[in-house]
């Protein structure tokens, strides 16, 4: 499992640019709004998701999208979805609750996440995510989060909000 400078270097090695910078830790969209001023593009929501099959998804959507899990299920023909435990979302993703993050993908290298995006995303300025920690926000254009997702092995499959 990769840290937060690890990951970096490795967005450096893809030639992905982004741009990041530290604050202090936020576990809620609520507490990123108070937190981060005007800082430009989009902001995400990402859920951790399982289903009765034990597939994880990782949703990757606009902070205010409303999100309907049993909608969410059917749309993406995954049955059942109910949030991921602490421990899968460890084993998995490398990650801790609250630091839930695209970026996250570079750890699953047994490809068991599969990836669900906003099509949203696709416009409107950068993407601001977790690098693995909850500490800190990197900007990245939406061009770049794709070729990291392909450089990952995660092809994305496209949703349109509100689900």
């Amino acid at each position: 499992m990769l840290d937060p400078q690890q990951l970096l270097s490795r967005l450096a090695e893809l030639g992905i640019a982004q741009q990041t910078v530290e604050h202090p830790p936020v576990f809620t969209v609520e507490e990123a709004k108070a937190l981060r001023g005007n800082l430009p593009g989009h902001h995400v929501k990402n859920l951790f998701l399982r289903n009765k099959k034990e597939e994880m998804w990782l949703v990757v959507a606009i902070e205010d999208r409303a999100v309907d899990l049993k909608r969410l299920g059917e749309v993406l023909g995954a049955g059942r979805l109910s949030f991921g435990s602490p421990d899968r979302l460890r084993r998995h993703l490398g990650v801790e609750p609250g630091s839930v993050t695209p970026l996250a993908l570079v750890n699953d290298t047994s490809l068991s996440v599969r990836l669900a995006v906003d099509r949203g995303l696709m416009h409107g300025g950068p993407v601001n995510v977790h690098p693995l920690v909850n500490t800190m926000t990197t900007a990245m254009s939406a061009e770049d989060l794709l070729r990291f997702f392909a450089a990952t092995g995660h092809a994305p499959l496209w949703l349109d909000f509100p689900i």
